[in-house]
């Protein structure tokens, strides 16, 4: 069994919903799931499972940074044996190109990080989304008539930097935005032939320290949470 995920087998649908938050993974279970069933709680990170317009979806946390979502990512796909993970995150943007409550559904991640290089031989420093997952959200985006803009992201190991300049990576391979999971999901689904992708809401703009309001953060993420759902939906 799973070390870190408390859940038995068949307790995990085959599409997961991720966000960082173990609180908003449990605001999405009781919002949007119908007989949500809280499946594992193991270190405070919950899971849950329940029925979505009547097909089944999980909805766990990933926790923070790629060894966190490294290792959830990691036993969903082989221990319980999930086809489709979705990340639903924030981001911060380096430009004023994009807006604060943009909805993102990332391409490619860039990273600096040896994570995907040490875990599985993978050198490339930009990873894409894998599997169709992508193109669902952005045929359901229009359907929904949500703006999901698709663009590479710059994954970091690093939140807080002494060099307040964007970094160089980031500038190489044209990401407009930072986060800290999408790399290293991307690189195990990767290894492991699995689907994967990013949908994330702009809730930082980093030159002019615009943030979205902690009041203001819950209707934000409605949109991206309802898109994430109604793609999950579409895979099943």
């Amino acid at each position: 069994m799973s070390i870190h995920i408390s859940a038995k087998k068949g307790e995990i649908a085959k599409v997961v919903l991720q966000p960082g938050d173990p609180l908003r993974a449990q605001y999405i279970a009781e919002n949007y799931l119908e007989n949500a069933k809280l499946v594992s709680k193991t270190r405070g990170i919950f899971y849950y499972t329940g029925l979505y317009k009547g097909k089944e979806i999980t909805v766990g946390a990933s926790g923070m940074g790629f060894p966190s979502i490294g290792i959830y990512s990691f036993e969903l796909f082989t221990e319980y044996e999930v086809d489709t993970i979705i990340r639903i995150g924030t981001c911060g943007a380096y430009t004023t190109d994009l807006q604060l409550f943009d909805i993102l559904n990332i391409e490619n991640a860039a990273s600096e990080s040896t994570y995907a290089k040490y875990a599985w031989g993978i050198e490339e420093d930009i990873l894409s989304h894998q599997g169709n997952i992508f193109g669902t959200i952005n045929e359901t985006a229009k359907e929904l008539s949500l703006a999901a803009k698709a663009i590479n992201v710059h994954s970091s190991d690093i939140f807080y930097r002494k060099d307040p300049n964007t970094p160089a990576i980031a500038t190489q391979y044209n990401c407009p935005a930072v986060e800290m999971e999408a790399f290293g999901l991307f690189a195990n689904a990767q290894h492991l032939g699995k689907n994967a992708a990013t949908i994330l809401t702009v809730t930082d703009i980093i030159p002019t320290h615009e943030k979205i309001s902690a009041d203001e953060r819950e209707k934000a993420l409605k949109p991206m949470m309802e898109l994430a759902l109604e793609s999950a939906l579409k895979s099943l």
